[in-house]
């Protein structure tokens, strides 16, 4: 659902963009609930004023086309567990798609006091690297387990059977994998284009980055390659296809 392009053409409500305008955006408002587009995997597509933003000068089409559904998550995830500056966050999953933002941010935007992140050994230093204080290899050390408990858990794999016991007294644990276990919230993302703007100076500065998987981009020959690959669950960051020829 993921598109970042070139307007081509605008219809007669559209107040925001032009022809011409480089955008960017996750195409669903509402993607599990009710998809209404299945079009970012082509040369074309349309799209609904309200889920687009314009696209960071910085940034390539490629690392643009990266962002929306993860960052968005992210960000919608960190809102409703209310993370605010001075509380801590454990993020489980901090090497994929989705985790890479949620550090980032965290420390960046939400001004985390502390931000702790689960990955396996190979993937430590890209932790570290995103601004994870305390990265935690999680083939070797049971995060659960450890004395430290934090204000807020967001699990990005599915583990909030583990999650609970890793969240202070008082503090929240969300999920964007079911099912949950209580008190962990369950959440679907709503996309908008207004997150986007509001993310546009942190993009724009440097302070938070799109994390491409190595392989990135696959040729629009190589789709079927590229969601094998992510059906793997080895990628780092995030999978893009590039679809002009």
């Amino acid at each position: 659902y993921d598109v970042a392009g070139v307007v081509v053409k605008v219809g007669s409500q559209v107040t925001k963009f032009k022809v011409g305008d480089e955008v960017y955006g996750d195409l669903n408002e509402t993607a599990l609930v009710n998809p209404t587009r299945f079009g970012s995997l082509a040369e074309y597509t349309a799209a609904d004023e309200r889920v687009l933003a314009h696209k960071p000068k910085n940034l390539s089409f490629i690392e643009a086309a990266s962002l929306p559904l993860a960052i968005e998550t992210a960000h919608e995830g960190l809102e409703r567990a209310e993370l605010s500056a001075g509380k801590s966050v454990l993020v489980l999953g901090g090497a994929g798609g989705v985790g890479t933002h949620i550090i980032q941010l965290a420390k960046h935007v939400f001004g985390a006091s502390k931000v702790a992140a689960t990955a396996s050994t190979k993937k430590l230093d890209l932790l570290r690297t995103l601004g994870a204080d305390l990265a935690i290899d999680y083939t070797k050390e049971n995060f659960e387990d450890l004395p430290e408990k934090f204000d807020v858990v967001y699990d990005a794999v599915g583990e909030t059977d583990k999650a609970v016991k890793a969240v202070k007294e008082g503090g929240k644990v969300v999920t964007i994998v079911g099912p949950a276990t209580p008190p962990a919230i369950l959440f679907v993302l709503t996309s908008k284009g207004s997150v986007l703007e509001k993310l546009k100076p942190y993009l724009e500065s440097g302070k938070v980055k799109p994390v491409l998987d190595p392989t990135s981009p696959y040729p629009f020959t190589k789709v079927v390659e590229a969601f094998g690959y992510l059906e793997s669950s080895r990628a780092t960051g995030k999978v893009v296809v590039y679809p002009i020829p």
